[in-house]
């Protein structure tokens, strides 16, 4: 019987692991990595990305420049962009969707991203209604100027991230408000992007399905002709399709699986650096995580080697902070320690000692085996070395990101890749009212540390601020953090012009595949 990857080199037809069904596609809207690895496909912002490097390679804009005190941006959009139904993309594009993913009432999480932008933050929190006021403006048809509050050394790599990509505005108001989050324009039928891709279908847990788009500016060089993204968040039916020859690449491997494929199969198993960090959530708002002792408590008796060494087994490295060790030369000097004594005393200072009173609480996580043998060790060590019984429950990924967006949670899985290589990915997601802060922690200074960081153009100034404010999170302990995440995924050997990067971001065009002996 032939397989799906016997027929797809020579119909050029990818076939991907994508973890999970994505909670949406909309670009200002999403939060998580299987809606980036399909949006990549469907959209494209003004910068694009060397498929190696990930340096600023030519994307809707073909040129910019930047002026002398680096506070403006001028970008050159290429004559020849245009949306999937043969539209043309502008500059207005741009600042039509810059304005929907700042609107108050979208309530986007990723608004926060564009607070680097002139004016941003204070039309987002409607203290400005004016939106010629901020600082993104179309000079010309084809001509799209930033002005931003102060020098942003990562401006051009944020400008590949997909909150910052264009919307079809024509599309996204046939379908409702510019800032409807309830909108139907995502679905198959209605979508029109101007990336590589069109999305032909969506098939609801099953199939996401895309073809090459004849209408992208460069065309010439997408090699493939279509794309098919599996939503399988189940690591050991992944790993069981690759084997089966119905996948290209998986998402993941199971911890169980990998030291049988550095044994048998190194030349399939990739397991490389990653700009991620895995932590779990405290909602301190709610007793008795509202005390940073408890916090602090549950943080410090966790043996974080255990973990990656006896569960994930993929050479993840133990984190006692939370932005990963050399990040653009940053490496936090403030950890959380693993000491069972001390977090003993804190918990019994806190009034449960030995865990006595110490109430029931929930740890949540999203439906996933690696994720639950996590929980429940966590479970476990919390349970000898501190006393206390803690119950776990999942949810499906739609419904885990609605639960802890909406803070109906006690403990929560959490993990967070960079959105660039900065440290400052990591360490502004925590101010207060931040969109993905989504614990309640609140700290004057922290926001002072990280919004003195961006102003300032001095690396070594930038990085003690950033210290100031590594130092108040594990103080206060709004997050754990577990590991640094390494990539861990099987590739067949079909599959070319998939680099591994820091990131991992593959831009589709140059992706394509080629027969092996």
């Amino acid at each position: 019987m032939e397989s799906n990857l016997d027929s797809a080199t020579d119909a050029q037809i990818l076939h991907l692991g994508n973890g999970t069904e994505p909670q949406g596609l909309d670009p200002h809207l999403a939060t998580g990595v299987p809606e980036h690895n399909i949006i990549a496909a469907l959209l494209e912002g003004l910068v694009g990305e060397n498929p190696k490097d990930l340096s600023p390679a030519p994307g809707a804009a073909h040129s910019w420049e930047i002026s002398n005190d680096l506070l403006t941006y001028t970008f050159h959009l290429n004559p020849q962009a245009k949306w999937s139904n043969g539209d043309p993309v502008t500059a207005d594009d741009f600042v039509y969707s810059w304005k929907r993913l700042l609107k108050p009432d979208l309530a986007a999480e990723y608004a926060y991203q564009l607070f680097v932008v002139k004016n941003a933050r204070e039309f987002n929190q409607g203290n400005i209604q004016d939106f010629n006021q901020v600082g993104a403006k179309a000079l010309d048809r084809l001509t799209f100027e930033v002005q931003l509050e102060a020098p942003t050394p990562y401006f051009l790599s944020l400008l590949s991230h997909y909150s910052t990509f264009p919307v079809h505005r024509e599309t996204i108001e046939k379908f409702g408000a510019i800032d409807d989050p309830g909108s139907l324009w995502t679905r198959a039928e209605n979508f029109v992007g101007n990336g590589p891709f069109i999305l032909a279908e969506w098939a609801l847990n099953r199939i996401i399905r895309v073809e090459k788009n004849p209408h992208y500016w460069d065309s010439d060089t997408v090699t493939l002709n279509e794309i098919r993204f599996y939503p399988i968040d189940n690591g050991v039916t992944e790993e069981r399709m690759f084997r089966s020859r119905t996948l290209h690449i998986t998402s993941t491997v199971p911890a169980e699986k990998i030291e049988k494929y550095r044994q048998k199969s190194p030349e399939l198993l990739n397991i490389s650096p990653y700009l991620g960090s895995y932590f779990y959530r405290f909602n301190v708002n709610k007793p008795p995580l509202d005390d940073p002792r408890v916090r602090k408590a549950l943080a410090m008796s966790i043996d974080r080697l255990k973990i990656v060494e006896a569960i994930t087994k993929g050479g993840q490295i133990p984190a006692y902070n939370l932005t990963p060790a050399n990040t653009l030369g940053y490496t936090s000097e403030s950890t959380i320690v693993f000491d069972v004594e001390q977090a003993k005393l804190l918990l019994a200072e806190a009034g449960y000692s030995g865990g006595v009173g110490f109430p029931e609480i929930n740890i949540l996580y999203n439906t996933s085996e690696g994720h639950r043998k996590i929980a429940v060790a966590l479970q476990q060590m919390w349970k000898q070395a501190l006393g206390i019984d803690l119950k776990l429950y999942n949810q499906d990924w739609k419904s885990f990101l609605f639960t802890v967006s909406n803070m109906d949670y006690e403990i929560a899985r959490g993990s967070w890749i960079g959105d660039y290589v900065d440290p400052n990915t990591f360490l502004d997601m925590f101010v207060s009212g931040g969109g993905n802060n989504q614990t309640g922690f609140s700290n004057a200074e922290y926001d002072r540390s990280i919004r003195s960081a961006a102003k300032t153009i001095d690396m070594k100034q930038r990085y003690e601020y950033f210290q100031r404010a590594e130092k108040i999170l594990t103080d206060q302990v709004p997050v754990m953090p577990i590991y640094t995440y390494t990539k861990l995924y099987l590739k067949a050997p079909e599959l070319k012009g998939w680099h591994n990067n820091i990131l991992d971001h593959h831009p589709y065009k140059y992706i394509y595949l080629e027969k092996t002996d």
